[in-house]
């Protein structure tokens, strides 16, 4: 076995003994009754979301898009992101063996109650989605003054 051509792809700079694992590309699933407009695949992006006292942040990879290639829309509670990509073979060449699998990426996401949805921003830099979720300020009990008259 060939350790380069096997070794992990984590970053780490001892990948013989890496335990982090290798996360390979989920491709997603059509509904029953459901069909593809496009031939081309779609996959699920990595995710991580983190969480702050005043707002949660999505971080997704989405390799190959630009910011030109991002759509997301917020229908109902569902917030729901699409990464277009155009993947063309150098003119002149034909693609013989693919190890990476290129195609567009989809993923949804129930939204909490507690998210302000006229204020979510989201910025892309490098293939990173960074979706900026903050959350409704919360009402503050205020005193109403009641006067004679």
């Amino acid at each position: 076995m060939n350790p380069e051509v096997n070794a992990p792809v984590c970053g780490c700079d001892t990948p013989a003994t890496c335990d982090q694992p290798v996360v390979a590309k989920k491709e997603t699933t059509v509904p029953e009754g459901a069909e593809r407009t496009k031939s081309q695949r779609v996959f699920v992006p990595l995710v991580d979301i983190v969480e702050k006292d005043q707002q949660l942040t999505l971080v997704a990879d989405l390799p190959g898009v630009d910011e030109s290639g991002i759509d997301i829309a917020i229908e109902k509670n569902v917030l729901t992101i699409r990464g277009r990509i155009s993947h063309a073979v150098p003119a002149g060449f034909q693609l013989r063996y693919e190890e990476y699998g290129v195609g567009d990426y989809e993923r949804s996401f129930m939204l909490p109650n507690d998210i302000d949805r006229e204020s979510i921003q989201a910025s892309m830099k490098d293939g990173v989605l960074r979706v900026s979720l903050p959350k409704v300020k919360q009402a503050t009990t205020r005193r109403v003054p009641v006067v004679a008259g």
